[in-house]
Order: structure tokens, then sequence, then C-alpha cells
């Protein structure tokens, strides 16, 4: 082996597909990966550089590496900001942007030579994944074109850089060929993937399909695994996959960051819409599909939101009742325009405003689990209860580490990966419980590795 490489990956599941593809390629060069400072000769350090408490976080991070090893390697997004690391960790091996798969290598080559006969076999068709066997990310992006007040993800990541659908689509099939059972499709801004491709077409299996977010998707459906689609603006477009949803190819799952409610606080974000357009698109969303689960984020405490304006949030989720709620407070972060507009918001009426809105949906995500008590639904198993025959999983409505789960009983028999029915007999405003009744048999529409 050419040496033992610790890992520490931080941030979204955008970055979570980067640390993959870097664990991949030490693997392929016969690099050892390890869980321990202690056996690490050298730790990479994946870091994430959106807001400031996650700034915080990943220069922790490696400033406890350090401790440990003394010879730290950092990429991610805070790598794209390399002064910052270098002002608090002048130690450093070296600093590379996100998704640098090939100066992350370059680095680890200067501190621990590779071997010239690396164990390529040691790396399975699908690559080193991060998630369990049966979901994977599916990254079809990189980078975005919008221009947030709040944001600065295209300084970190760049303007949008789209794959092509022919590898995207190789990817899936090999990953679903492997096991996987849940793809997570994900980018930036998902709906608008392919548009700096021109929606050019690439070939797969013989066919040719065009970098759009529809044609992809209804490949990827084809597949025969759950698809769930995160971080989806509601373009026109979008509607085309609702059918699909309705029809049972596609979860009806969708993750639309609308951010606010109130017109002015969206321009001042420098963001669409308002209360009125999101909630016609959301009806018609509904009328196609009514099981449809729609999640989306909100940020309270803009700089110039008006109690007025918080309200007018408020009504909106009322109204809108959607199923799935994070919400953040305004947190300056370094580069972003919103930084300097005037009418600040004190942290105490943030934190206030936050805790009614958290209240609100609470009332709504309760009254909507409360709906399923009694209801048989699909449950994709993700791990092992406390007791013996229970499994913790999630439904078609619920995305991992971010919605709710769902703790069943059972005869022992269910295994983590399994697709199973279960009967819903209890609910709280997050998550729910109940009995394994069946088991969903596992057909995927691809050519499965023995």
């Amino acid at each position: 082996m050419s040496g033992k490489v610790g890992f520490v990956s931080l941030g979204c599941p955008k970055a979570l597909v980067d640390s993959e593809r870097i664990l991949t390629q030490l693997r392929a060069e016969g690099y050892r990966v390890v869980p321990s400072y202690d056996e690490a000769e050298v730790v990479v350090v994946n870091t994430c550089g959106f807001i400031t408490p996650a700034v915080e976080e990943s220069l922790n991070a490696i400033g406890e590496a350090l401790a440990h090893t003394g010879k730290v390697i950092v990429t991610g997004c805070l790598g794209e900001r390399p002064e910052k690391i270098m002002a608090r960790h002048p130690s450093v091996l070296a600093v590379t942007g996100q998704a640098d798969v090939a100066g992350v290598m370059a680095a680890v080559h200067r501190v621990l030579p590779p071997d010239d006969n690396p164990f390529t076999s040691l790396v399975p068709p699908q690559g080193v994944k991060l998630t369990p066997r049966h979901y994977s990310y599916l990254k079809i992006a990189e980078g975005c074109n919008h221009k947030c007040a709040f944001c600065i993800i295209p300084q970190l990541r760049g303007l949008q850089v789209s794959r092509d659908a022919g590898e995207v689509l190789y990817e899936a099939y090999r990953l679903v060929a492997s096991g996987t059972k849940e793809l997570l499709v994900i980018a930036q801004d998902s709906s608008a993937y392919g548009v700096d491709l021109r929606h050019r077409e690439s070939a797969f299996q013989g066919r040719q399909v065009a970098a759009h977010l529809v044609p992809l998707v209804r490949e990827l459906s084809d597949m025969g695994a759950w698809v769930r689609l995160h971080y989806v603006y509601p373009y026109p477009h979008v509607r085309e996959l609702i059918p699909l949803m309705a029809e049972g190819k596609l979860l009806p799952y969708l993750d639309v960051p609308l951010q606010h409610a109130s017109p002015k606080v969206l321009r001042a974000m420098r963001r669409p819409g308002g209360a009125e357009s999101h909630l016609k698109t959301i009806r018609a969303w509904r009328a196609v599909c009514p099981e449809l689960a729609i999640r989306s984020t909100f940020i309270v405490g803009f700089p110039g939101e008006t109690e007025e304006d918080f309200e007018q949030l408020l009504d909106f989720l009322q109204e809108a009742r959607l199923e799935r709620v994070g919400a953040f407070t305004y947190s300056e972060v370094p580069g972003a325009v919103a930084n300097g507009f005037p009418d600040q918001v004190p942290e105490a009426v943030k934190q206030e405003r936050f805790d009614r809105l958290m209240a609100v949906q609470q009332r709504i995500s309760l009254e909507k689990n409360q709906a399923k008590v009694g209801r048989v639904l699909e449950v994709i198993v993700d791990d092992y209860g406390e007791l013996p025959g229970e499994v913790v999983g999630r439904t078609k409505a619920d995305a991992p580490g971010i919605d709710g789960t769902v703790l069943a009983t059972g005869d022992g028999t269910t295994k983590i990966g399994d697709i199973v029915r279960v009967k819903v007999t209890g609910a709280t405003a997050y998550d729910l419980s109940g009995e394994v009744v069946s088991q969903v048999p596992w057909r995927p529409n691809v050519l499965t590795l023995a």
C-alpha cells in the first residue's frame, strides 16, 4: 500500500460527493483510508465555507487534525479562501479548492509517494461511497449562476458546470447495479441542469439523451430505484415531472428552496417570486400529484425584514402547509452582498421570529403526520433500532439526514437497505412509528452485479 490517509468530510451532500471522488482516487492508487488520527500518516479535511458557523467548524476540524497528526491537507469550499485557513493554521501542508481531486492527490503524493503497483482491484465498480450501500447522492452539476444577496456559492464553486446526461446516467446505472435503491439527485440548482451545455445530447445505451432535467429524470426513473430530487427551483418545466410522481415512477418529493414569501424581502435577496406565485405553483403541482411532499428552507431576519414581512411568511406557511420545512436565522457570510444592507435585524428579533415560525410549522407537521396513522407506507430501512426487531427507516416523503424517520417493529428478519411496508400506529411532529407488515420486492431495471 502507498500509505495511510485519514479523511474528514464536512458540509453538504455536494461536498460529500467530492469526498467520495477523492477517496475513490486514493483507493485506486493503493492508499489505505484509515478511521482514526492515530493510524493516519496525513489527514485530508474537506471543508465547508458557506456560512460563518460552517467556516468555524471547518477551521476547528483542521486544528484538531493538526494537533493529532501535524500533517494536514485542506480542500473544499473554504479552500477557495486559502488566506482564511493560513491565518489560523499556517502549518497546513497544502490548500486546494472545491472538487479539486487532482490538487489533493498531488499534495498527498508529496507527503506519501504512491506505490508503483497500487492495488486498484480494491476499488468497487461504483467507487468509494460515504453513504450506506442502499442510497447514493448523484451530482449532476457544479456551481451556480444565481446572484443571491446572502450567498457566495458562485464565488466558492464558480458558475454552473453541468455533466453530460450520458455520464450521469451511466454512473446511476452502476450505482443501482451495485445495490443502490435510492438515488438522490443534487446540484446547486437542479432545475437549471444543462443550461450551460445548451442541453446538448450525449449517448446512453445506444440512444441520445439531452442534458435537461426532464429527459434525465425520465431515464433515471426507468432504472427501478427510488429517485429523489433536491434543490429544485420552481421553473416551469418542473411541472413536466409531476405526472411521473403521480404514476409512481418518481418519488413524490421536491426539495424547493423558497427562502421567503414576502416579495419585498425576496427582491432584496435577489430571488424571484412571492407568496402568491409560490402558492399558485404548489397548487398546480398538488392538483396532479396530491401525495407530493414539498420540503423548503426559509431565512428569517434578513436585513430589512419587517414584522409585516415576517407575518406574510407565516401566513404563507399556514396556507401552503408544506410537509417539510427548515429555517435559519440570517447569518452574515464574508463576501456576501447582503452584509452591507441597511436595517440589519437584531439577533434577539431573529431568534424570536425563528421560534414563532417553527411553532407554526410544527403544528402543521404534526397534523400531517397524524393523518398518516392507520395507513400503510413504503419505508426504506437505514438502521436498526434499540430493541430486538426494531428498524429505523424513511418514507418516500423523507430524505436522509434532514427529514423525519419511521421506527417500526418487525419479526427480526428486516435488514438495512430493505424496503418494507409499515402500518403507521403513532406520530409526532417529525417522526412516525408503526409495524412492519410485509417486504417490498426489489426488482431494479438494470443488470445487477454479482
